[in-house]
């Protein structure tokens, strides 16, 4: 049986990263608005898209995912900012209003 708490985002990116996968963090900077995820929440990514944790309760969630993977990649961390006013609000989900501010960095 695991130690692991399931809903700990940052033990299981340490244990991926203990099983030999590539890891990335997104972590919210800041929201405004109606973000349903407060600051400091985290999303974490494998290089194969597998993720745990949240960063929106699923509003921006699949494009996080994509720009971790590229990040994972590159090894170079990024700022994503999503919000109404953006040309992306409707693709991504926030048409419910607010902006949210994610940071995106490789473990490791």
């Amino acid at each position: 049986m695991s130690d692991l708490d399931p809903l700990d985002p940052l033990q299981i990116a340490e244990e991926w990263r203990t099983q030999g996968r590539s890891v990335a963090i997104a972590t919210v900077i800041d929201t405004w608005g109606s973000a349903p995820r407060a600051a400091g929440s985290h999303l974490v990514i494998d290089e194969n898209g597998n993720f745990e944790g949240s960063v929106s309760g699923g509003c921006v969630e699949g494009a996080v995912i994509a720009e971790a993977q590229e990040v994972i990649g590159s090894g170079e961390p990024k700022m994503l900012e999503f919000g109404v006013a953006d040309e992306t609000a409707w693709r991504v989900g926030l048409s419910c209003g607010g902006t949210i501010r994610v940071y995106v960095e490789r473990l490791g």
